[in-house]
């Protein structure tokens, strides 16, 4: 069946996409499970390596600066080389440095191999979200590329349950759990073999006939790239995500995804400590705490995958911006704040951040061409990742200064700051094709022109 269309942006949504959504989801499943288990593996690690504040902080804050270098880097690299390669070597890489890490008798070790895995997830962030949105249909784009990035939540909530079930391994049960992302990493490297190269990249490179071998394995030995608009053939610049007209939406995503990802990786890295703090001691409390709120996340993305294409991106960001800045911020302004309303401040601040969080690949994506919009994903990635560091760095010694509300006080001003800045900077991209979003400039004009009316959409087989 056919329809005047784009043959990729209207395409009908096929079993071929929702594969590559799930295949792709692997990476960030792993990222919130590899993020998470280390604070349920602190309990054991602590006291087996005798850890001060310091020591918590740096091993904390490692894979944060490993993922700024992994996006930095291998986000323009996957520009360069393609989206297929390295859609694969991550994962051998995210599997070596996690069974590796089982081995650690010295602290060192273990900060720098959790940084070595920081790496390789950092790389995935552009490499699996790239290869789906220059797949995706537009309509679907938007909830699809936001589904694979809910399931980074419900990896979260994973490390919580693998940690409670490693708890009576004994004081070595650390080294099981920050092993235990290898397995995840093999099943998805298995799931991701014989996935096509994006067409769209391959035009971008004047590689014309590998790019109609992937058309006819996807959409059918009938098509080819002449049914696609032409990609402009461009020399990818890591620079050129900091020129005009893509200097103000490089700010853009930077400025909200690291707002975004301060509090997150704070809360989800010492949530067992934030609820200690507060005298939820004992395992139910630690472990079924953390997994509940690990979970809510998981709930707020179910509304949030709706309204992403019901109110649109703008919209979404911007509301789940303003009831975060007031979750955060109740603890410290409520006098004498019980622990049941402190939980209750991080049960919402769950649900509204696991509302909006996906826009951190989606947004990215659509605004930006082809030849950059891994550079794009990776920049956003790197530049988001310096706060976070520092945030799950800081952490440890804001709790102890400042106790558990002033921590998340913290929290609140860098949210507000995120929403602030998107109110004058968060464009609209719902139901618009990749080729609108990316060319459109800065003063709205189009660089690469509109979409070729007269291409054909039809079902991937």
């Amino acid at each position: 069946m056919t329809r005047t269309g784009h043959l990729i942006d209207d395409a009908p949504l096929t079993s071929f996409h929702k594969k590559l959504t799930v295949f792709s989801s692997g990476g960030p499943f792993i990222d919130g499970f590899a993020l998470s288990i280390i604070g349920v593996a602190l309990i054991t690690l602590k006291p087996a390596m005798n850890l001060s504040a310091t020591e918590v902080g740096l091993i904390g804050a490692a894979s944060l600066v490993g993922i700024f270098v992994g996006g930095g880097v291998f986000g323009y690299v996957t520009d360069k080389i393609g989206r297929h390669f390295m859609y694969i070597a991550d994962l051998v890489a995210l599997a070596v440095f996690s069974i590796l890490s089982a081995f650690c008798g010295e602290v060192w070790q273990v900060i720098v191999l959790r940084f070595l895995l920081g790496v390789a997830i950092g790389a995935d962030y552009p490499i699996a979200t790239s290869l789906l949105a220059e797949f995706l249909p537009k309509k679907q784009r938007g909830r699809l590329l936001g589904a694979m990035f809910v399931v980074w939540a419900v990896g979260a909530a994973a490390a919580y349950v693998v940690g409670y079930l490693a708890k009576d391994l004994g004081p070595d049960a650390w080294r099981y759990l920050l092993a235990s992302p290898a397995i995840f990493a093999v099943i998805t490297l298995l799931a991701r073999m014989g996935t096509p190269e994006s067409p769209r990249w391959l035009m971008s490179k004047g590689r014309m006939d590998e790019a109609e071998k992937s058309i006819k394995l996807v959409y059918g030995q009938q098509y080819g790239v002449a049914d696609l608009p032409e990609e402009p053939v461009v020399t990818t610049s890591f620079l050129r995500v900091f020129q005009r007209p893509y200097l103000k939406r490089t700010i853009f995503v930077a400025i909200f995804w690291t707002a975004q990802v301060i509090p997150l990786f704070a809360v989800y890295t010492f949530a067992p400590d934030l609820l200690e703090s507060f005298g939820l001691y004992g395992d139910a409390n630690l472990y079924g705490g953390s997994l509940i709120i690990a979970a809510l996340f998981v709930v707020g993305g179910i509304p949030g995958l709706w309204l992403v294409e019901k109110i649109g991106r703008r919209k979404l960001l911007l509301g789940s911006f303003a009831v975060i800045v007031v979750a955060l911020a109740a603890p410290a302004l409520i006098p004498n704040v019980s622990a049941q309303i402190f939980f209750l401040a991080l049960a919402v601040f769950a649900i509204a951040s696991g509302a909006s969080s996906f826009l951190e690949v989606v947004y990215p994506n659509e605004l930006f061409p082809t030849e950059v919009r891994a550079t794009a994903v990776g920049v956003g990635t790197a530049i988001s990742r310096i706060g976070s560091a520092a945030g799950t760095y800081l952490m440890p010694l804001a709790l102890v200064s400042f106790g558990a509300s002033g921590a998340l006080m913290i929290g609140a001003v860098v949210t507000l700051v995120g929403l602030v800045a998107s109110i004058f900077l968060a464009p609209e991209t719902r139901g618009a094709s990749l080729s609108d979003t990316a060319s459109q400039s800065e003063s709205g004009d189009t660089e690469h022109g509109k979409t070729d009316p007269h291409a054909k959409a039809v079902t991937p087989r």
